[in-house]
């Protein structure tokens, strides 16, 4: 076994690899980019060294960075985690040339399976029946369109190097196929240096469903098992199940076989995951996709139900050492489900998010494992992938551990940083979910629903008595408080003061909320601000007579402050949060879901929105760098146009302008780094400028 290794990555990909060498003893080396000094990766290996900038470029993706930081840590070998080189073969035949052992298959069979083209033909040669599809490489894009049109469609576009979802393109229109491979080509140079593409044909209603295989360099293959991937969103898988509930034993041998003939007709070694594709109705007939030369994000259901330590096996493949069992030895116990956390908000159409995180509770126990890379005080960019944590719960049986991930999810704090956990909670929840009746297109079909439409309304009660009462309350030592000292507005007599506040939540109507206290408790009336508010209804509270605010209604509840918790009861419920409060307001966690309730100034906003119609005026929807830009200053566009493309933690956005017109404003260019609902351009309407002699409006 080896001295020290070197962990070429990030997040909770390094903090994984790092757990398993801690327990072999192995000293760990973690590397950092300038965006990572104080990650949680950096803080848990034995020693850390820096790379470079922030950009992946410059850093994780610089393979004589990472070679001059395991020379100089004395690294015997390099373990590349999943994601940036993890599948790179110029990366594992240089640190070989660096005299380092690369804890993965040789370069080789990394380059014939990284190509998705020529791996489908070398599979079919071992007889593993492959997806129809195009064939050949370097094909342009009118050679693609005429194979999309031959195989009929509807059609799906992959890139031919790397993986992950990204540059995936479903295309049912054929009038659509020339923009969607622009799109799918410019994604995958970004996030591969490689826009080589091919078609398949789009089989409807497919399950996702891969065995994990393991070799060793002295020729034993063994396939652990299968795992479900079918819940996935763009083409990403967000839930991971092992075993299938699709497949029976016979189907499972036979798939199994299958990924242990792809994994020799490669020269396969370590740990690598066979993927098909499989109808829905039919199991029987499954479909070879690709091969993912690395550790998966989705190894720990499959560890969990094997009781095998998959990194700790590469290390020992690695190392020249012989799998000590057969398939037969290989037994399948139990069901394990896996939920990953990704930084991205649902209620704003799943973009991505940042932030700095400001409170942080992660399950562990009890059948639960969490692997993250998260830490309270860490900030969340968007130069990386969006997926911050994994919540895997193991049982007896399938119910067992959906119910234990769903309340694992719930049980999930992370405040400053929007994530999915919510969503990912109710979608175990659905019932199709819950009877196993799977496909990869269940999650957008469904989506829609398992996001809130509105804001609870304790959502802004809460946030107004935290920000109320930030003010200590003085209590002696047998925790008597001392009214006189509450910032509650309570009078000796008199009717008690009113406090009003402003709220707001990202891309939602302000709120405002009014405070008063009583005998009876704090009596809060709301109001949403804006157009379609309700007119001024005058009310009368526990406390009497009040006065109207628009779209008011009284209730009234005790509040408890214990620490990070906050209770509030509310017409006869009961509502527990976490919190912590940001310099913009108060964030506010409950069951996975996370609200950032911010302050509002009407009068600042009304100031800022001068001369910009919130109809002309083009934000950032998403913290992000500016890809592409368009259009200039003076340009005609029409409604729907392209204008400028954003993208963040490996996503493209585009920002297409709301109607026809001029563009009066463009506030940024190619290469620059925005905010989110940063101003990005102005379009006036056509009407704004029908003036000219000759023009109508």
């Amino acid at each position: 076994m080896f001295d020290t290794v070197l962990v070429a990555n990030r997040g909770e990909i390094a903090v994984r690899v790092i757990r398993t060498l801690r327990e072999l003893g192995v000293r760990s080396v973690a590397v950092f980019s300038d965006a990572d000094a104080d990650a949680r990766h950096v803080r848990e290996a034995d020693t850390a060294v820096r790379i470079g900038p922030a950009p992946a470029a410059q850093s994780y993706l610089s393979v004589p960075a990472l070679l001059d930081a395991a020379r100089r840590s004395g690294a015997q070998a390099v373990h590349p985690g999943y994601g940036f080189l993890a599948e790179n073969a110029g990366f594992a035949r240089a640190c070989a040339e660096a005299g380092l052992v690369f804890i993965g298959p040789p370069a080789s069979a990394i380059t014939l399976m990284g190509d998705k083209i020529r791996a489908k033909e070398t599979v079919a040669a071992a007889g593993v029946p492959v997806v129809p599809g195009s064939s050949g490489s370097g094909l342009t894009d009118a050679q693609l369109v005429d194979a999309a049109r031959a195989i009929g469609m509807p059609v799906l576009l992959k890139p031919s190097a790397g993986g992950g979802g990204k540059g995936m393109r479903l295309v049912r229109d054929e009038a659509l196929l020339g923009d969607e491979i622009a799109a799918a080509r410019r994604e995958a140079r970004s996030s591969f240096g490689d826009d080589t593409l091919l078609v398949e044909r789009w089989i409807d209603r497919p399950r996702h469903i891969e065995i994990q295989v393991l070799a060793d360099a002295h020729g034993n293959v063994v396939h652990l098992g299968e795992r479900e991937c079918s819940l996935q969103r763009r083409h990403q898988k967000i839930i991971e199940e092992a075993p299938s509930v699709l497949l029976d034993e016979e189907t499972r041998a036979a798939m199994g076989e299958a990924a242990v003939q792809a994994a020799r007709s490669c020269g396969y070694v370590g740990a690598g995951t066979v993927e098909f594709i499989v109808p829905g109705n039919d199991p029987a007939s499954y479909y070879f996709m690709e091969m993912n030369t690395r550790l998966q994000v989705e190894h720990p259901v499959t560890e969990l139900i094997t009781g095998l330590d998959l990194v700790e096996w590469q290390l020992r493949v690695a190392a020249g050492e012989q799998l000590p069992y057969a398939q037969q030895d290989i037994t399948l116990t139990g069901h394990a489900i896996e939920a990953r956390i990704c930084a991205e908000d649902p209620a704003r159409g799943f973009l991505p998010s940042g932030g700095t995180v400001l409170a942080l509770h992660e399950p562990q126990g009890n059948g639960v494992r969490t692997d993250s890379g998260l830490a309270t005080g860490g900030e969340v960019g968007s130069l990386y992938d969006p997926m911050l944590s994994k919540v895997i719960a193991y049982g007896p049986d399938r119910p067992t551990a959906l119910r234990r991930l769903r309340a694992a999810l719930a049980d999930t704090v992370i405040l400053g940083v929007p994530t999915n956990a919510g969503f990912l909670r109710r979608l175990l929840a659905h019932p199709a979910v819950v009877a196993g009746d799977l496909d990869t297109g269940l999650v957008e079909r469904e989506a829609s629903g398992l996001v809130p439409e509105g804001v609870p309304e304790e959502v802004y009660a809460a946030a107004a008595l935290l920000r109320r009462s930030t003010a200590p309350a003085a209590s002696d030592a047998s925790g008597w408080v001392d009214p006189f000292s509450v910032a509650d507005g309570w009078r000796l007599g008199g009717t008690p003061a009113r406090t009003v506040l402003d709220f707001r939540l990202p891309g939602r109507d302000p709120v405002q909320v009014s405070l008063r206290s009583c005998p009876a408790g704090t009596e809060l009336t709301f109001g949403h601000v804006g157009e379609g508010a309700e007119p001024p209804q005058p009310v009368t509270g526990a406390c009497g007579p009040l006065a109207p605010l628009p779209g008011s209604k009284e209730t009234a509840r005790p509040v408890e402050v214990s620490g990070p918790r906050l209770t509030l009861e509310l017409a006869g419920f009961t509502h527990t949060f976490s919190h912590a409060h940001s310099p913009e307001g108060v964030w506010l966690g409950r069951g996975g879901d996370s609200w950032h309730v911010q302050d509002h100034d009407p009068v600042e906003a009304s100031l800022a929105g001068a001369g910009r119609s919130g109809a002309d005026t083009l934000a950032a929807p998403m913290p992000g760098t500016v890809t592409v830009v368009k259009v200039a200053v003076g340009d005609e566009v029409v409604a729907g146009q392209s204008l400028l493309v954003v993208e963040a933690m490996k996503m493209e956005h585009v920002i297409s302008a709301p109607h026809a017109g001029t563009v009066t404003e463009l506030d940024v260019t190619a290469g620059a780094t925005v905010a989110m609902d940063q101003i990005l351009a102005v379009v006036a309407p056509v009407e704004t400028h029908a003036d000219a002699p000759g023009e109508q409006a």
